[in-house]
C-alpha cells in the first residue's frame, strides 16, 4: 500500500547480502575490513582495519594474507613484506604455505630476486622432505570463485617454472636451463617450453632451440592451442632465422648441456636433507634415475 511503512527485513536478508558479496558473517574489524574491500571498494580503510583485526586476533591468518593482497594491489609492496614477517608467528601452521606463494609474489613486485629465488628453493625442499601440503598427495586451491585439486607433480613443475623465471631475470641463463628442463621433464607444458627456448638462445644454441619451439607449434604440450604461446613461440622462432642462415657458430662452452643438467640438480639438492626412502615423493624417484644417467 502507498504511503505505509516500509515492510520490516526478512529473516534471511543479512545473511544474504553477506552471500551476495562473498562476506563472512559478523560485524567484526575482519568483516568490516572485507566490506571495505569488497564493497565499498575502499582499500585504505580496508588495510586500516585488517591491521586491527590483527592485533585484536580477529580472523589474522585470513586478516594478514587479504591486506597483504590489497597493499600489493596498492603498490605497497615493500610494506606487506613486512608485515608477512612481523605477524606470520600469530598465524597457523595450515597457512603458512599461502603466506609463502604470496611473499614470493611481493618479491616478484618488488624485483627481490634473491630472496625470491631463495624462498622458492625452500618450497622445493619441503616438496622433496615429504612436508608440502601438510603430507598429503593434492590440495586444494581456488582461482576465479572455483576450488580445484592441484597434484604434487603440478606444484612441483609450477615451482620450477617461477625459479626458472627468476634466474631468467638475473640473467643467469644456465641455470635458468637446467631448471625448464627438469619442470618440463616432470610436467611439460608450452609456456615453460618458450622459456627454455629463449635460454638456449640466449646461449647461442640455435639447433637445440628450434627443437623446442617447434614443438610448441606441433601442438606436442599442453597448452600448445594457446595463442600467446603460439605467437611467442612464432616470435622466438623468428629471431633465429639471422643467426641460423649466417651459419654462426655457437660460442664454446664449458661443459655439455647433459653435464649442466646434472651439475644444475646437485647444486640446487645439495643443501636438502635427504629423507628416508620411505617419505621421499616419488616425483623425485623418477628425477633422480634421470639425473644419474645424464650425469654418466
Amino acid at each position: 500500500m502507498e504511503g505505509g511503512n516500509k515492510k520490516s527485513p526478512k529473516k534471511g536478508e543479512k545473511e544474504d547480502y553477506h552471500v551476495l558479496h562473498k562476506l563472512p558473517p559478523g560485524d567484526s574489524p575482519y568483516v568490516r575490513a572485507k566490506h571495505m574491500q569488497l564493497v565499498e571498494k575502499d582499500p585504505d580503510a580496508a588495510i586500516v582495519l585488517f591491521w586491527k583485526a590483527i592485533n585484536a586476533g580477529d580472523r589474522v591468518d585470513s586478516a594478514l594474507k587479504d591486506m597483504a593482497v590489497v597493499m600489493k594491489q596498492q603498490d605497497r609492496a615493500e610494506e606487506a613484506i613486512k608485515a608477512i614477517n612481523s605477524f606470520r608467528d600469530r598465524c597457523s601452521k595450515q597457512s603458512q604455505e599461502s603466506l609463502d606463494n604470496i611473499l614470493i609474489d611481493l618479491y616478484k613486485k618488488c624485483g627481490r630476486l634473491e630472496e625470491q629465488v631463495e624462498l622458492l628453493k625452500q618450497k622445493l625442499r619441503m616438496i622433496y622432505q615429504g612436508e608440502a601440503f601438510n603430507g598429503k598427495p593434492t590440495k586444494t586451491a581456488r582461482s576465479h570463485g572455483k576450488k580445484f585439486q592441484v597434484t604434487i607433480k603440478q606444484e612441483t613443475s609450477r615451482i620450477l617454472g617461477n625459479l626458472g623465471w627468476a634466474y631468467m631475470q638475473q640473467t643467469n641463463y644456465r641455470a635458468a636451463e637446467v631448471v625448464y628442463r627438469k619442470a618440463q621433464f616432470i610436467d611439460p607444458d608450452a609456456n615453460k617450453a618458450c622459456n627454455l627456448g629463449m635460454c638456449l638462445i640466449k646461449q647461442e644454441r640455435y639447433p637445440e632451440a628450434r627443437s623446442v619451439l617447434e614443438e610448441v607449434l606441433q601442438g606436442k604440450l599442453l597448452g600448445s592451442d594457446d595463442p600467446k604461446s603460439r605467437n611467442r613461440a612464432e616470435e622466438l622462432l623468428l629471431e633465429l632465422e639471422p643467426w641460423e642462415s649466417a651459419n654462426l657458430t655457437p660460442a664454446l662452452r664449458e661443459m655439455s648441456p647433459e653435464d649442466a643438467f646434472a651439475q644444475g640438480l646437485d647444486q640446487l639438492m645439495s643443501q636438502w636433507t635427504t629423507p628416508s626412502r620411505s617419505k621421499r615423493l616419488p616425483i623425485f624417484e623418477e628425477i633422480y634415475p634421470y639425473r644419474d644417467q645424464l650425469a654418466c
